[in-house]
């Protein structure tokens, strides 16, 4: 994934204050669309040191933590070592160059990994196909945001425009909302955040 670099350097003094706050929320807006998963495998995709997808681990059977930076990996399996967490497994994997093979899921959920995709249609059209039928893609990002300017990451999503694009791509009954904004989240600017749902 882009920026796997930038993110392999910080893996170790990636969870801040600030960043288990914004993850917090982000997993309580995920948890709204989550609906009988006690039976249900899910994919963090992107998950970073996994703030997000720790949230959510009792809402599933089992969830696969899934980033390309080994170091975000290693944070992941410390911490499901050291509390015992028996229903979770770790990969390291890079979606933008190739398939998952027979790795399927009912939940796919991407917190802050969208924008960091120069390309996003080939990864939403490899995740579409990762996902079950009936599966759900659950997206939590940045509203787009003309205060922000960067070579490195999108300046956040038209959730309208996002949504036309996943409906081309075969997504269903997809809904959204602006759950989250506060000051200097994003690029040291003010901003909002999205949660997207989709079905297969």
């Amino acid at each position: 994934m882009a920026n796997t670099d930038k993110f392999e350097m910080i893996a170790g003094t990636y969870d801040t204050p600030e960043r288990i706050r914004i993850a917090k929320a982000s997993a309580e807006a995920i948890r709204e669309y989550i609906i009988d998963a006690k039976s249900k495998s899910a994919i963090d995709f992107g998950c970073g040191t996994g703030l997000v997808g720790m949230n959510l681990l009792d809402e599933f059977r089992a969830m696969l933590f899934l980033d390309t930076s080994p170091g975000m990996i290693d944070q992941i399996k410390r911490k499901i070592t050291e509390s015992a967490i028996r229903n979770a497994e770790t990969m390291i994997f890079d979606f933008e160059k190739e398939g998952l093979g027979d790795v399927r899921a009912d939940y796919i959920f991407m917190a802050q990994v969208l924008l960091h995709i120069p390309d996003v249609q080939p990864v939403l059209t490899r995740l579409y196909e990762v996902l079950n039928d009936g599966g759900h893609l659950l997206i939590v990002d940045f509203d787009k945001n003309d205060k922000v300017s960067s070579e490195l990451v999108h300046t956040g999503f038209n959730q309208n425009e996002l949504a036309d694009l996943m409906t081309a791509i075969g997504f269903k009954d997809i809904h959204s909302r602006t759950f989250l904004a506060g000051e200097r989240i994003f690029m040291g600017q003010d901003a909002s955040m999205f949660v997207l749902d989709s079905s297969k």
